[in-house]
């Protein structure tokens, strides 16, 4: 008799340990619900679509239910599980267009519940036009909004705050965007912010760091945004302040979250309970560089949870190892990337860390057209092991990134990267790469 592995979420990490899953042991009957209108999208590319470069949000689905279908794999949408019988294993499953419920019993659960916005309790939180950002369904409903508004605000400094401002700036709206922090980006060290802040401000947008907003005033629509630097007009609002992982379903069955909040797995992405796997955004990671716990609720380490439990499930040996923090991002025309530790962040997390920080170019001086990179390299004193690094540049420069995220990976130290035999040719980098300057400044 086959097993039937249930998935309760699609997109990357659910349909990833779904379709993993069968691909390995097809006489698994696997069946994913998925509680929107789609099984499998990119939902990074949700800013891009608000910009108009992308001009039907369907380009952004990556598989429909009738393509997992061919794989064998039951993909529903607009069902949502809002019940699980651990004891009994079965799942209750609400068919939302239909106004039924039925039940469906399993042998194996992934949770793939994902993560939601942060939505503040601020008067006027409820008014029309006042938005987040997650999902093709919000990416829609802004774009239409979009249409009819002149003056936006994006409450947010964060990587989706910022690549909304381009977008909302790119239809010609005026954009003001608010971080309540000193400086946006504030994941990022000093230098890093400095240099976003100001490609924002050469591009339009009006920054306000250090500012608080307080409520959000309007006749039914939003008209202001009232802050603790005063009142600002606003047609169309985007509430980006950050998003919480959904573990409510998973700990009311005996699910264990861990220390960031997200449910605890091990390198098989199992959890506490036996045959109940987690992925995706709802699940932890471990900080190849601090040893720890850690929340990274990105797609690409989304579809690696997804593929490595789908493997395991299968019954094959599969294992998910951890993660560097590695990110980029686009604001305007500059690109900023991040791997391992801030310098902040590693002499908190109790490092004895320094950091250098250089301005370069992204080729040589007498090339046309050199654009240039700056590079914050972190690092341990003494032993010189790399902790991090971030490296703003033009476009697909910062993409030097992943050679640090590479050396992190393995432990790497400055001399490491310092001795790397590293391409070069004028058009492509100065005869000393920018990470290599950074390296001889650290050593």
């Amino acid at each position: 008799m086959s097993k039937r592995l249930v998935v309760i979420g699609g997109v990357a990490a659910g349909m990833s340990a779904a379709a993993k899953a069968k691909r390995s042991n097809p006489e698994l009957e696997v069946v994913a619900f998925e509680k929107s209108h789609y099984v499998s999208y990119g939902a990074c590319g949700l800013p891009y679509y608000l910009a108009g470069w992308i001009e039907n949000v369907e380009k952004l689905v990556a598989r429909t239910p009738e393509k997992f279908a061919k794989q064998g794999v039951t993909a529903l949408v607009r069902h949502e599980v809002v019940e699980v019988d651990y004891e009994g294993r079965r799942v209750r499953v609400a068919a939302l267009d239909e106004g039924r419920e039925f039940w469906q019993p399993f042998d194996y659960l992934v949770v793939s519940t994902g993560a939601r916005p942060v939505v503040p309790p601020l008067e006027g939180v409820e008014l029309k036009g006042v938005f987040t950002l997650r999902q093709p369904e919000d990416g829609v409903a802004i774009r239409e909004a979009l249409a009819g508004a002149r003056r936006t605000v994006i409450v947010g400094g964060g990587y989706v705050g910022l690549e909304v401002a381009e977008a909302f700036r790119a239809q010609g709206k005026e954009v003001t965007l608010i971080e309540l922090e000193p400086r946006v980006l504030p994941g990022a060290d000093a230098e890093v912010s400095e240099l976003v802040h100001e490609e924002l401000m050469h591009n339009g947008v009006e920054v306000l760091t250090g500012t608080r907003v307080e409520a959000f005033a309007g006749d039914g629509r939003v008209e202001r945004v009232v802050t603790s630097a005063g009142e600002l007009p606003a047609d169309l609002v985007l509430l980006s302040v950050g998003i919480r992982p959904n573990v409510e379903l998973a700990t009311s069955f005996g699910v264990t979250t861990g220390p960031t909040g997200a449910i605890a797995v091990d390198e098989q992405l199992r959890t506490n309970l036996e045959n109940v796997w987690a992925a995706g955004d709802v699940a932890e990671s471990r900080h190849l560089v601090t040893g720890q716990p850690y929340w990274l609720p990105l797609g690409d380490v989304a579809n690696k949870h997804g593929r490595t439990a789908g493997t395991v499930i299968a019954g094959k040996k599969a294992a998910f190892k951890g993660v560097v923090g590695s990110a980029i991002t686009k604001v305007f025309e500059r690109a900023i990337a991040f791997t391992g530790l801030s310098e902040a962040d590693a002499q908190a997390a109790g490092f004895d860390a320094k950091g250098v920080w250089i301005k370069s170019a992204d080729r040589a001086h007498y090339y046309p057209n050199p654009h240039p990179l700056h590079v914050k390299l972190v690092y341990e004193t003494g032993s010189g092991r790399l902790l991090g690094a971030q490296v703003v540049g033009h476009f697909n420069d910062a993409l030097r990134i992943d050679v640090i995220a590479t050396l992190l990976h393995q432990g790497g130290t400055v001399d490491d990267l310092r001795t790397l035999d590293l391409a070069y040719a004028p058009p492509f980098s100065p005869v000393w790469d920018p990470l290599l300057v950074a390296a001889n400044q650290a050593r």
